[in-house]
């Protein structure tokens, strides 16, 4: 289960990376999250006929849905004011060391010196990647309240899939009220504009969309089997993903800092996956 936890993790980071990097290359990013949510809603509807009501979790799904409309806002906001491979590692490398943290007080999930140090390897790495070029006091500001969300949802998400019986339905039932929710608020929100986007991003979004059904889905399954601790930290290997496709793709300039902290970041990925 360990194991199996730890790639779904990894594939989660992955595929993180390829949906944040359609937001960041879009021309409205309010709008692009429009299309990406409202995507992911229509194409896990059908499964919603088809696994149960997630019995329990009820208060566990709203309290999520909220959380993550803030944290959308945030990562808009972060993304209007500076590059991916800047505020992006600030973000992602902010959250496990808090969703540990609140993991271990109040889900109790055990942590071991290894993973306390694997954590801290993934997080200074982060660090190191956003040092030069770092982005502006105000990017900055939305970059850590965005982490700060990621480690919040993080926690209700791994305490909601577990407390009810089928993982299906919660992954099934957030995605839809989430995406409807998203798409509805943040379409409205930009009014005119969001039309103009649909109609020249629709098909970027829905790519998007997809990918963002496996990413967090993924997540949540592992959630279900292993220690939020450890797999919190290993699905920032997506920073690694960021950093390459920020450069390759979007043409942001990554120096030496970047990569010795995707190092870093590497290493800590190593000692988190090898700790049993």
């Amino acid at each position: 289960m360990i194991a199996s936890a730890s790639l779904l993790m990894l594939a989660s980071g992955a595929a993180h990376a390829v949906v944040n990097a359609v937001l960041k290359s879009g021309g409205d990013k309010m709008s692009s999250r429009a299309l990406i949510d409202g995507s992911s809603a229509l194409l896990i509807l059908p499964l919603a006929f088809l696994v149960p009501l997630p019995a329990g979790s009820w208060g566990w799904l709203f309290t999520s849905i909220s959380i993550h409309f803030v944290y959308l806002v945030c990562l808009i906001k972060a993304f209007e004011g500076a590059d991916m491979s800047a505020v992006y590692p600030v973000m992602r490398g902010s959250a496990p060391v808090l969703a540990a943290t609140v993991s271990v007080l109040w889900l109790r999930d055990p942590i071991t010196p290894a993973v306390v140090a694997g954590t801290l390897l993934v997080s200074l790495g982060t660090v190191l990647v956003a040092w030069w070029n770092s982005p502006s006091r105000r990017s900055l500001g939305w970059a850590l309240a965005t982490g700060a969300m990621i480690a919040t949802y993080t926690v209700v998400d791994a305490r909601g899939i577990r407390s009810t019986p089928d993982a299906m339905s919660y992954i099934v039932w957030l995605f839809l009220l989430h995406g409807l929710l998203i798409a509805l608020s943040f379409a409205l929100w930009r009014g005119p504009r969001f039309i103009a986007e649909a109609r020249a991003q629709w098909r970027p979004g829905l790519i998007a969309g997809a990918m963002s059904l496996v990413t967090y889905g993924l997540a949540l399954w592992a959630y279900r089997l292993g220690d939020v601790p450890r797999l919190a930290a290993l699905r920032e290997t997506s920073i690694l993903f960021g950093v390459l496709i920020a450069w390759l793709f979007l043409k942001e300039q990554v120096g030496k800092a970047r990569l010795a902290g995707a190092g870093l970041i590497a290493g800590g990925a190593a000692l988190l996956l090898a700790v049993r």
